[in-house]
Formats: C-alpha cells, structure tokens, sequence
C-alpha cells in the first residue's frame, strides 16, 4: 500500500485539537498500515500560540508542550518556531502550512458561526479538506461550504458537532433513500449532569460548581444552562439529516434555570423525572423543532440517561425507530469524530 502523507493544520488548539493530536500519534502506525496515511503537523494556531506555519513540519510533542507553556502564562516569544514573522491571516497562513486538512476547532458563534465559517471556506478555497468541531458553520452556512467543498474536489465534514464523535451524520450516508420524519434526544451533557445533582438535593449553584469542577461545564455556562447549545445541535441535524435549513433561534427554546431541587426530586419520585429533551418533526413542508425541559416517564430509555451521557431518537419511513446512546463520553470520543472525519475525507 502506497503511503500518502498529508499536512494538517489545527485552528484554535484547545483540549479538544490538543486531544486529537495525541490520539493521531496513538494511532499512527494503525493508520499507517490500514488505511495508507501518514501525516506531519505543519500549522498550529490559536489566541495564545497565535499563527506558527512549517512546511516540514513540527514535533508533536514539542507542539504539546508550547501549548502548555502559553497556558502556563509563557509568553509566544518564549517558544520557538522554524518561521517568523507569523503569518498575517488565516489564509496566509494555510498557505505557509502547505495545508491538505484543516481541523477547526474555535469556539462557537451562536448568532453568526463567525469567524469559523471563514476558517471553513478559507480552507476549502485552499484546496484543503474542511473538518470542524464547531456547530456554527453547520447551522449558518451548511449548504455554501457543503457546495464550495465539492467544487473543489474536497469535503466539509463535522462529525464531533453533535454527540461528540458518535457517527450520527455518517450514519445515515449509509442509509440512502431513508426519509427522516423527525427525532427526539438529550444531547447536552452540561444540563443532564446538573439535572442529576438536583434531584439528590443540591442546589442550581453547587450543581454548575460540581460541573465546572469535572470539566464538563465551562465557566460561561448559560450557553447550556439556557438551551442554546441544545438548540445548535438539533439545528445541525435538522439542516443535514432533514435537508431543512434552520437557524437556533428558530427552535422554541426554554433552558433549566426555573427548576428547583424540589420539582426535580417530586417528578422522580412519581415516575416522571425531568429531562431537558430536544424535538423535531417534519409537518408538511416545515420542521418543528424545540428544546425545553420534560418530564419523561421513568421506563422510557431518555429517563435512564445520567450523568454526561447522550441519547437520541429518530424516526424514519423505513424504521420507525433507530437509537443511539452514548454513555458518559470523554475528550478522545470527540476527537475520535474528527479523525474519523479525516479518514473520510482523503480515502
């Protein structure tokens, strides 16, 4: 088998991007010997790195290792780096990295997807193939990037948007001529977990305080605690899996911010435990789509979803009902999702 060795370049490197590089040289010689790829690091950026580009590319090791330094409060001065000065735009800069991927990674945009949906078509006009961790060019401009990936002979491909890395959207290449008549699900893991810690008594507070602490809930949380995050991900699946594009606001939305302890521990004890569930359905030509809190009878599968875990139900006109729970996810499934989306886009 003929080796093909690719350039990837990682924007925004986080835990998330951090994560995937570990992953990549843990699977190395797999990927080497199964699928005929090879690769080299050749571009990493992000606030505190900011844009550092080498052809030839880097250690993944000492790309680590700069980027726990920047965290640590080094200053980029302090790391060294095969080019300076540093490229001036995202454009300029893949074009520095010789750049054949692009893993996105940035924080999400709910009102607009900028600037991710720039770092997205700014890597497909490159020539390279566009794979995203954020929601925000999914829901926002789907089908330009889906269109401008196939002009180009490259792919658009962000499988660690919903339910990290479970392959909800390969899923269903693989089930030509299905009709999506809607779903149902809990995809915030945030919401669940804290939803969880109430109804053993805790207050709202100390439960965001124990999800910030695990690392599950950042230190802005209203994203999730408000629905939004929720409402991202339905959008996503309704824009691709319903080829119905909507935006986040277009879903009716309502977070778990009026509660309590105990309207959470009263619904468990009578059999109908609170859930903060998501809703779509397709009635007529439109798709209905919400996301609210839910008391969800005890015996159904939702009811049993605790702690960080993930659950989702979609009905089509072949099977009436197809489910996939994912149980308490950690950073590799997320990055899971993006080198399977790689494997994908060059095999």
């Amino acid at each position: 088998m003929k080796l093909r060795v690719y350039n990837l370049c990682f924007l925004g490197f986080g835990n998330v991007n951090r994560t995937l590089v570990r992953l990549l040289e843990d699977r190395r010689q797999e990927l080497r010997e199964h699928h005929g790829i090879d690769f080299r690091i050749t571009g990493i950026a992000s606030r505190r790195l900011g844009r550092i580009a080498h052809a030839n590319g880097f250690d993944s090791a000492e790309v680590l290792a700069w980027a726990a330094d920047a965290e640590s409060g080094w200053s980029r001065t302090k790391v060294s780096s095969p080019q300076e000065p540093q490229p001036h735009d995202v454009r300029s800069w893949l074009a520095a990295a010789d750049a054949d991927v692009l893993f996105e990674a940035t924080s999400l945009n709910v009102e607009t997807g900028e600037p991710a949906i720039d770092h997205t078509r700014a890597a497909l006009e490159h020539a390279a193939h566009a794979i995203t961790a954020n929601k925000g060019p999914v829901v926002h401009a789907y089908r330009e990037l889906r269109d401008l990936a196939a002009a180009h002979g490259k792919r658009f491909l962000f499988e660690s948007t919903v339910m990290d890395g479970v392959p909800i959207f390969s899923f269903f290449d693989e089930l030509p001529a299905i009709h999506l008549h809607g779903f149902h699900g809990i995809l915030n893991s945030t919401t669940n977990l804290i939803l969880g810690e109430m109804e053993t008594g805790m207050t709202f507070d100390d439960a965001l305080k124990k999800a910030q602490a695990l690392g599950v809930a950042e230190t802005d949380s209203s994203h999730d605690i408000d629905g939004w995050d929720t409402a991202v991900k339905t959008a996503a699946l309704i824009t691709v899996l319903m080829d119905h594009p909507i935006r986040p606001h277009q879903v009716a939305r309502d977070g778990i911010r009026d509660l309590t302890p105990q309207a959470l521990r009263n619904a468990r004890r009578d059999g109908w435990p609170f859930k903060l569930v998501c809703r779509a359905k397709r009635v007529g030509d439109e798709v209905r789509a919400s996301v609210q809190p839910e008391k969800v009878r005890a015996t159904e599968p939702m009811a049993r979803i605790s702690g960080t875990s993930s659950y989702i139900y979609f009905e089509t006109d072949i099977f009436p009902g197809l489910a996939i729970t994912e149980e308490n996810p950690g950073l590799y499934a997320t990055a899971h999702g993006m080198l399977a989306d790689f494997i994908r886009a060059v095999g």
